[in-house]
């Protein structure tokens, strides 16, 4: 088979409400189309002329196409939910075709939605989204390149990719989730709220990574126990109100973009893989910055880290590794 690149596209990343309650930036729609074109021109450029892609609403991947010669688009998708789960079929039917390699262009709740569908999928997940704790800053034109030598298996995935870290959760009366960052038990009122976490409200936490330079929990976790992808480990964080007495460290951090706030925290620990927490409802449960499921009163909710996610390419150590494929000796 010819080999392909995937590229799954969320138009509506980094355009949510905290454009209007933070100081987050916006991913316009023109500049994921720049994004896409640029992919599209690097891989092209290192060989690969397929690309299997996902149809949308704003018809990012025809835009960004539309001057571009040589090159075939498979849509692999032909009816639109307008959710998250647009992006877990068209990794469900990637997967199906045997895509090489995919770009996944969003944020972290975008790639979520992706590894829903396709749990091993080997992805590059580029910046369009807010926290973006899981995606990659990356000039789009090289990941482009790496995603080809990768499809074109010129570098050898193993050599250049990590497994993932995912927490699942699991519980009585709903279907098994993931979530690839973390995953929060609050007691909000409503499930899809577009209002900030409330440190009030916020009850555990348990994160795959914990970096003091990024945004939301992950920079919580950070700023008390930092905790990298490559370590085999999970950080688990207990929150009580502001005023609560059992409050050990007050953290400010930036929940946010632009937006710092005092957390209180009881207890933070780091947790090995298959080691399980429980918490019992009534809660929300948030997935990678989303409020998701309500667990009603009662019922136990178990979470645990594994390394049993995507193959997370690294365009580094690809472009090292095949450097040498752009080069033309005398």
């Amino acid at each position: 088979m010819e080999p392909s690149i995937g590229i799954i596209v969320n138009p509506r990343s980094g355009g949510d409400i905290r454009r209007a309650v933070a100081a987050a930036g916006r991913s316009t729609v023109e500049e994921k189309i720049s994004i896409v074109r640029r992919i599209i021109l690097g891989a092209r450029a290192a060989g690969i002329t397929h690309f299997n892609v996902n149809y949308e609403p704003m018809q990012i991947i025809r835009r960004a196409t539309e001057t571009i010669r040589d090159i075939t688009l498979t849509f692999v998708n032909d009816h639109l939910y307008f959710t998250e789960e647009d992006s877990t079929q068209a990794a469900i039917a990637m997967h199906d075709s045997k895509v090489d390699s995919v770009a996944v262009l969003g944020g972290d709740g975008t790639n979520r939605a992706v590894v829903k569908g396709w749990q091993d999928i080997p992805l590059l997940p580029v910046s369009t989204g807010t926290n973006n704790a899981f995606p990659e800053f990356i000039e789009p034109t090289v990941a482009g390149t790496a995603l080809a030598l990768v499809a074109q298996k010129l570098v050898q995935l193993d050599q250049v990719s990590q497994r993932a870290k995912i927490i699942h959760i699991s519980a009585d009366g709903i279907d098994p989730d993931i979530a690839l960052i973390d995953a929060v038990a609050v007691a909000d009122s409503y499930v899809g709220s577009l209002e900030l976490f409330d440190p009030k409200t916020m009850r555990i936490a348990l994160l795959t990574r914990a970096d003091p330079t990024s945004i939301g929990f992950c920079s919580i976790g950070g700023l008390l126990h930092p905790l990298t992808h490559q370590e085999d480990k999970g950080l688990f964080l207990e929150f009580a109100p502001p005023t609560d007495p059992r409050i050990q460290t007050m953290v400010t951090a930036p929940t946010a973009p632009g937006h710092y706030e005092p957390v209180g925290i009881v207890q933070h620990r780091q947790l090995s893989f298959n080691e399980k927490i429980t918490i019992t409802g009534e809660i929300l449960l948030a997935f990678d910055g989303e409020r998701k499921i309500r667990i009603p009163e009662g019922t136990d909710v178990t979470l645990e880290v594994r390394r049993d996610g995507p193959l997370v390419i690294d365009p580094n150590a690809v472009m090292e590794a095949g450097r040498h494929h752009f080069l033309k000796e005398n």
